[in-house]
């Protein structure tokens, strides 16, 4: 970037933007956008604001802007976007709070829209390289293109209220082992970034690690800094986990296929989770944080309820017609699916017969089904303490329309990848283990407890879901798994989308594990596949 006294007049302008609020604004832009009485009349700028942009004006005002922000005139750059306040602040931050040296963007291919760009950074000797892209738009102000600003030009880790900086790590580095005491690289295994970041944030100085100096994308709220470079090695902690580095391979490949899709693995005996992996644009970690209507996955926790409260049994009525009714609503069952009048429990749960379920709720309290969540399968108290931020699902009391519904997974229920491992690792072991993915003895934190289900429930549970994997929705997805083995698909439709999201929960000897695919439509097409992936690679 260029230092002396352009540049300290630059900062100067930066300062009389921001000190003047939205009058500097203005004038810096309308500096630079100005023209004649006519250019800028309302005639001409609603003229403007109706012409489709090219891909000649996106090439051209991208590369302006991009050219300009190399050169180091961060203000002119921040003044060729939608927002030159905010642009500004960040553009400035790079040099000033990153300590960014050099700034070399190289433009690709424009498009009628966007324009990637290829960005590298010089920071105390050190370099970082990454791409991103920029959208051009017509200013309302004007009609001219302007580049629309977001955080993510400067990365495209970096989101509103971000900030590039370079200084001490807020905790030491830590280096994360599987169950085996190997090291788990989390550029080897892309779903371990967020995660890391929590463990390091949680246990960096507890495992003995000592500071490092990076440069890292600065969060506004409690979420860990995310780090993009180290200027200056730590020393890191190392922090012990149930991961399996087989098991967390495998889950990362099953997920890679598909958008927004995520898996857990935990071992139904202790409640270790083997695997951990999202597949998304952002860095969210779905499968732990997510809360999300699990469909008919659900009727899980409904059977269960049912067969405690001595409504039915696995063999007992379970009758499936075509419509019922959840409060003034009708529900019915996935095209194609016939009638039965005869169902029993089983059939219905094996065929996932909507209708079945939902015809339970006339003869149900409106905090039933919530309670079975809780005191038999631990959900919903919010105090699960698995090592990282997860959350423990909401099975809320439903009354009216929701009330129905809720038994087949949809209303005001919603659950994770994490939950429902647990659920199926209950039903598979007949005893509650909180799911932990930092043994609890490392930092010596309680864990939640529950009830578990009565030898009887269990068993009928697990002929449920064994016929499902055997003959059942299921099937296609956990063919040649051998014997033991259960699941439970579920189609979670929610408003706006064109597919219901696809959901998986299964078990495999005692492993379990449990998918999410979001738009990935029936369970069994996409959540399933993901589901035996990872359970075939628990050998």
């Amino acid at each position: 970037m260029r230092t002396g006294v352009k540049v300290s007049v630059v900062s100067g302008a930066l300062v009389v933007l921001l000190g003047g609020g939205g009058y500097g604004a203005y004038n810096l832009v309308h500096a630079v956008t100005s023209g004649t009485a006519d250019e800028n009349s309302a005639e001409a700028v609603a003229k403007r604001l109706e012409t489709p942009l090219t891909a000649k004006d996106v090439r051209e005002t991208g590369r302006k802007f991009l050219s300009t922000w190399s050169e180091g005139r961060v203000t002119a750059a921040a003044a060729l976007t939608s927002q030159p306040a905010p642009a500004g602040v960040a553009l400035q931050g790079v040099r000033d709070q990153a300590h960014v040296s050099k700034v070399t963007l190289t433009p690709g291919t424009a498009t009628a829209k966007q324009l990637p760009y290829h960005v590298k950074l010089a920071v105390r000797g050190k370099s970082l390289a990454y791409d991103t892209k920029l959208t051009v738009v017509r200013s309302e102000a004007t009609g001219h293109p302007v580049v629309k600003w977001t955080p993510a030009l400067v990365h495209p880790r970096m989101r509103d209220g971000d900030l590039l900086v370079t200084g001490d790590a807020d905790a030491p580095p830590v280096e994360l082992v599987d169950r085996d005491g190997k090291a788990l690289d989390a550029e080897a295994f892309s779903s371990l970034t967020p995660i890391l970041a929590q463990l390091r944030e949680r246990y960096g100085e507890q495992s003995g690690g000592s500071g490092a100096v990076e440069l890292m994308i600065k969060h506004p709220d409690d979420t860990p800094n995310t780090t993009l470079l180290t200027l200056e090695k730590g020393k890191p902690g190392r922090v012990p986990t149930t991961l399996s580095a087989g098991v967390q391979a495998a889950a990362e490949k099953a997920v890679a296929s598909y958008a927004n899709a995520s898996v857990v693995v935990e071992r139904a005996g202790t409640g270790e989770i083997l695997a951990v992996a999202n597949h998304r644009d952002d860095q969210f970690n779905a499968a732990f944080q997510g809360t999300v209507a699990p469909g008919s996955t659900m009727k899980m926790i409904t059977a269960a309820m049912l067969i405690d409260k001595g409504l039915t049994s696995a063999n007992g009525p379970a009758p499936c017609p075509d419509t019922a009714l959840s409060g003034g609503q009708a529900v019915h069952n996935l095209t194609g699916m016939k009638a039965d009048p005869g169902a029993t429990l089983a059939r219905a749960f094996a065929i996932s017969c909507n209708t079945s379920f939902v015809s339970f709720a006339p003869r149900l309290g409106a905090g039933d089904l919530g309670a079975e969540a809780s005191e038999k399968f631990g959900l919903g108290k919010d105090n699960w303490k698995t090592g990282i931020a997860s959350a423990d699902g909401k099975v809320p009391v439903a009354e009216g329309d929701d009330k129905g519904v809720s038994l087949i997974g949809q209303g005001k229920v919603q659950l994770n990848p994490l939950n429902l491992a647990s659920v199926v690792a209950t039903i598979r072991n007949g005893a509650f283990h909180q799911p932990v993915l930092v043994p609890a003895s490392f930092d010596k934190r309680p864990l939640a407890t529950a009830a578990g289900l009565s030898p009887s429930t269990a068993a009928q549970l697990r002929q449920l879901m064994n016929l499902t994997a055997t003959s059942g929705t299921g099937a296609a997805a956990m063919s040649g798994l051998g014997p033991d083995i259960g699941a439970k698909t579920g189609s979670a439709e929610v408003d706006g989308q064109t597919q219901s999201n696809s959901w998986f929960a299964g078990y495999r000897g005692d492993f379990t594990a449990a998918a999410y695919a979001e738009q990935g439509g029936h369970g069994g097409d996409v959540a399933g596949p993901i589901v035996a992936a990872v359970l075939r690679a628990t050998g």
